[in-house]
């Protein structure tokens, strides 16, 4: 279904009245905050602008909050920008030392290449496919950054009003003159705040009710009182229009010629900041749009971006702010039974029908309710950023909230920001480097390779196996842990008992920097000076090849790359074995001690191996012999089981779909032993190592078999279920009886 024809279905059915409401209702939130921004951000010397600051944030509101609901992927979302931007611009406009137009166009220059610049990251980043980045911003720095809009709010409301941090005219703000500037704005705000603490679920229509209904209330008093509209503008209680001007176009394209360049490019970083913190309020309330609102449905964040970008372009050419889904408006649109794109229409329309309209409009809202809203949006943020977080998160990322808070609040956004992102990160590097990186440790005694050996060569491992120290490694390994890893596996190398191998398994280990790299190429050296071979499993490609570059041609020569942990412990076996053979050979017969406690394990195979023969000569009448090259398959997995085989003759090897090998198979094992019930498809797939020869028994000879060879199959039966004992297969590893 296209969006037109959603639009015109949800238009045509129930959705429209509550669509109707809900959004006008939203409308009338959006423009009120925005007035209050734009009260904030033009004011000073601004404040004769204030009507075509108005203009452009209104436009900003309504493109970016129709193009959004037009185009996102939440049918119910409204979108809008966040509080911070203007918290942002407001300190850069305070901060100009221009006057009159050039003041104004150079503020409105600034306001318009920050939203493009915007516009071009989101598209970007939808572009590039790399907007769930976005996802990993710390926590803490989000939060630090709305407390600090919190408390730019509160002093920009406070400023509004009259009131100054000079504690010297303190007993002047009772004057009658003042109060009436603060009294009304801050009862109104707190009371906003404490009506969303206790009766949250009944804001949505108290917000624009309240305003309204207090906005006549103060204009009723200035009557009763007999106060003029020019003596409450002169007062400060009411906005001055200019005389039937309008709202838009806030300025003409030959008034850009009073743009002082030079000063929008000094704000490099204070836009940066703003473009910042717009990306990371899209992904906030993104995520918290995800996560509560559309839970049946998984928003593709790229799209949104791109979304975010179209709509931002837009605002931008008109002068307004870049914007982004807001979750409070559109929690409300949901909560209001709007949850259609319709909703985000009507709202854009009211917003969009008051730049039309003559700026007299503005002596309706009273100065004081407005710094009330303003004061109310940044208690409110302060309350759930500070106060509430206090109880939710570790002391630790709470006091980097507050300190993000304060700088913001002392030096501005820039620093609070990228100190912010500074503490994380350092903390964050501390814990990491922390964590401990080895997951597993063990020797070839208590662990080993599911290669299949001979008694003599298992007798070594037994003897020899505590000489191989073998290091499951974990997460990931950069500058901050490589230093502890590489301590730890030097101690091993200082161990009494001399290693004959060391083993480093990567399988677990999600990347690594150089320096890693570089303090592991400083241990194979130490270990290849101590004599001890040193073996990597599924080593990353850019360790290998940093190995390579750093490490001298003989020492590189001595490593051993193997593709998983098996077949590198198999490689360490091998090497502890050959040296032991080396050594037993020097010695003569000296070196039959080490055979002696695996006599009685010997009888028992040979005993095992002429029960098999005198089957295997019994049943080769009736089964089938099949020879197989070294590499080709005995069995494949999914295939049709070819049934039950008895290996009279070499190695085979079995893996699993992975490609991990479970277990070798000699003379005297069976592979697929369901293939004797069955021709269902294979489960796993057997490699010959070595040329193979095999007895098939299909599930017809079976049968034959039971019905006229009872007894010859109860012993085939019993050997294979004794098949656990078999002391080729190291404890645990997985039976071919099993597949």
């Amino acid at each position: 279904m296209t969006v037109l024809s959603e639009i015109r279905a949800d238009a045509l059915s129930a959705k429209a009245l509550p669509a109707l409401l809900g959004g006008g209702i939203i409308g009338l939130l959006l423009l009120v905050f925005e007035i209050s921004m734009a009260a904030f951000i033009f004011s000073g010397p601004l404040a004769p602008f204030l009507s075509q600051g108005i203009g452009m944030l209104v436009f900003g509101a309504f493109t970016v909050c129709l193009v959004s609901a037009l185009a996102s992927d939440y049918r119910g979302g409204i979108a809008n920008h966040s509080v911070p931007p203007p918290m942002i611009l407001g300190a850069i406009a305070a901060a100009m030392t221009l006057e009159g137009d050039a003041l104004f166009m150079t503020m409105a220059a600034v306001v318009i290449v920050s939203a493009l610049a915007t516009a071009a990251c989101c598209l970007l980043i939808g572009h590039l496919r790399i907007a769930n980045l976005l996802r990993f911003v710390p926590y803490p720095v989000i939060c630090g950054v709305i407390a600090g809009a919190g408390g730019g709010c509160v002093r920009a409301a406070l400023s509004m009003m009259g009131l100054t941090a000079d504690w010297g005219a303190a007993a002047s703000l009772l004057e009658p003159a003042l109060l009436w500037n603060w009294g009304p704005g801050v009862a109104y705000g707190f009371g906003l705040f404490l009506v969303a603490k206790r009766w949250n679920h009944l804001l949505a229509l108290v917000t624009p009710v309240s305003f309204v209904l207090a906005a006549a209330l103060f204009h009723a008093v200035l009557l009763l009182l007999d106060i003029s509209g020019e003596e409450a503008t002169a007062a400060g209680l009411l906005f001055a229009g200019m005389a039937g001007g309008g709202f838009w176009p806030p300025f003409q394209p030959g008034d850009l010629a009073h743009v002082d360049w030079v000063v929008v490019a000094l704000q490099i970083p204070d836009m940066l900041a703003l473009i910042l913190i717009t990306l990371l309020g899209a992904a906030i309330q993104l995520s918290s749009i995800e996560l509560i609102l559309a839970t049946n449905q998984k928003l593709e964040w790229d799209r949104e971006f791109k979304a975010i970008g179209r709509a931002s372009v837009f605002a931008g050419l008109g002068g307004g702010l870049a914007g982004h889904p807001v979750f409070s408006f559109s929690a409300l649109a949901r909560r209001l039974g709007a949850d259609t794109r319709l909703a985000g229409i009507v709202a854009a329309l009211v917003v969009g029908s008051t730049l039309m309209m003559g700026d007299g409009i503005l002596k309706l809202f009273p100065a004081p309710l407005l710094g009330g809203m303003l004061l109310y949006f940044g208690v409110s943020l302060l309350d759930e950023q500070l106060v509430q977080n206090c109880k939710r998160l570790p002391w630790t990322d709470f006091a980097v909230v507050v300190v993000i808070f304060a700088i913001i609040i002392i030096a501005g956004f820039p620093a609070g920001v990228g100190i912010g992102i500074a503490i994380t990160t350092a903390s964050f590097a501390f814990r990491l480097s922390r964590v401990d990186l080895i997951e597993a440790e063990f020797t070839a005694r208590e662990r080993q390779s599911n290669r299949s050996r001979s008694i003599a060569d298992r007798a070594i491992l037994l003897a020899e196996g505590h000489r191989v120290s073998a290091y499951r490694l974990r997460g990931y390994i950069f500058f901050g842990s490589a230093w502890s890893l590489s301590d730890q596996l030097m101690q091993a190398l200082g161990d009494d008992s001399p290693k004959a191998c060391i083993l480093l398994d990567f399988s677990a280990v999600s990347g690594m920097d150089f320096s890693a790299v570089n303090s592991l190429c400083g241990f194979v050296r130490t270990a290849h000076e101590a004599g001890t071979r040193v073996v990597l499993s599924a080593a990353p490609a850019h360790c290998r090849d940093g190995m390579e570059r750093n490490l001298p041609p003989d020492v590189h020569a001595g490593l051993s790359f193997e593709p998983d942990a098996d077949r590198a412990l198999e490689r360490c076996e091998d090497i502890v074995i050959a040296a032991r053979r080396a050594e037993l050979s020097e010695q003569g017969s000296a070196g039959d001690t080490v055979l002696d406690s695996f006599a009685e394990d010997m009888e028992s195979r040979l005993d095992r191996r002429i029960v098999f023969e005198d089957m295997a000569h019994e049943l080769r009448d009736r089964l089938e012999v099949r020879e197989y090259a070294v590499g080709e398959a005995l069995v494949t997995m999914g295939a049709p089981s070819g049934g039950l085989q008895l290996l009279l003759m070499g190695r085979a090897s079995v893996y699993d779909a992975a490609g991990v090998r479970l277990y070798q198979c000699g003379p005297g094992d069976a592979i697929d032993l369901r293939g004797a019930f069955s021709t269902r498809a294979a489960a796993v797939t057997a490699l010959a190592d070595e040329h193979c020869r095999t007895l098939t028994m299909t599930p017809s000879v079976r049968r034959w078999l039971e019905e006229n060879r009872g007894e010859l199959m109860l012993e085939l039966y019993g050997y294979l279920l004794t098949a656990e004992a078999d002391v080729d297969h190291p404890p645990g590893t997985p039976r071919a009886a099993d597949h």
